[in-house]
């Protein structure tokens, strides 16, 4: 990935990055679990737990940013790296949607959607906790993964060209703050359909359970393609903020059509009877 040189640019696409790293199916289904825990043992928590696990994993990133940042002058991110984050993320986003996929087409009618993650599922005896640390050091375990950590050591050795460790610090925070803006509203969007489980939320569930799947499967094929094509790559270049615009547009749409698709089903219900 190549980040842009101006600073207020650099933070704003590390935002929209962290924001797009908070859509991530894993969180969307860690949150989705750790939130249906919650609203059995401790109601009042429930709709915090997205932005509770966002801090977590933020915490996370803000230390590999300050480890990178302090030794940046003598290490740099070695090339190899980016091919290896390419197909590791083609890799699982294409599970991810295939997974996603078959749980929307598999879920009885009268049942909710919850989003598929892989680490999510097999982590899942973890999200089976209330107290507000263990909501947090759940995020933070999620955020020991090759993605993020290669994701925050980029940013971070980007980030020394503009001035050093407290320039890095600060990308670690926009990162964190985009994350925990995305994983807050989806938190406290979960805990609002599973408070209400009727018609409307089982169709919401269902279109943000098709849109992750299908932006699973988007994001695949436009990372294939950059790899495989030089020219979609340099297309590319100097778009990053615009298209992780999109990607959060597409998902918050997707919030949207839903509330949209059910608000209908439910007039025609009424209408009928």
């Amino acid at each position: 990935m190549d980040l842009p040189n101006d600073w207020i640019a650099l933070l704003a696409l590390v935002f929209i990055l962290g924001a797009r790293h908070g859509l991530d199916a894993d969180h969307l289904a860690t949150i989705d679990g750790l939130t249906r825990y919650n609203l059995r043992l401790c109601p009042a928590r429930a709709r915090w737990c997205g932005s509770l696990f966002s801090l977590g994993h933020g915490a996370i990133v803000m230390l590999i940013a300050l480890g990178v940042g302090l030794v940046s002058t003598t290490w740099q991110v070695p090339a190899w790296m980016e091919d290896l984050g390419t197909w590791i993320s083609i890799g699982f986003l294409t599970l991810l949607g295939i997974l996603n996929l078959r749980a929307v087409l598999m879920a009885p009618a009268g049942d909710m959607v919850a989003t598929i993650g892989i680490k999510a599922g097999l982590l899942r005896r973890l999200q089976a906790t209330s107290h507000p640390l263990a909501i947090a050091a759940v995020g933070s375990l999620f955020a020991l993964s090759f993605d993020t950590m290669s994701q925050a050591a980029l940013f971070a050795v980007t980030a020394t060209q503009h001035g050093g460790v407290a320039h890095s610090l600060a990308l670690g925070l926009a990162f964190t703050a985009g994350m925990l803006l995305a994983d807050g509203a989806n938190g406290l969007w979960i805990a609002r359909l599973l408070n209400r489980a009727d018609q409307r939320a089982r169709i919401a569930s269902r279109v943000m359970g098709l849109m992750v799947a299908a932006m699973s499967f988007s994001v695949a094929a436009f990372g294939l393609a950059r790899w495989l094509r030089a020219d979609v790559s340099q297309w590319y270049e100097g778009k990053e903020l615009l298209v992780g615009v999109g990607v959060i547009g597409c998902l918050v749409v997707s919030f949207a059509v839903g509330t949209w698709l059910a608000r209908g089903s439910r007039l025609a219900s009424v209408t009928t009877h």
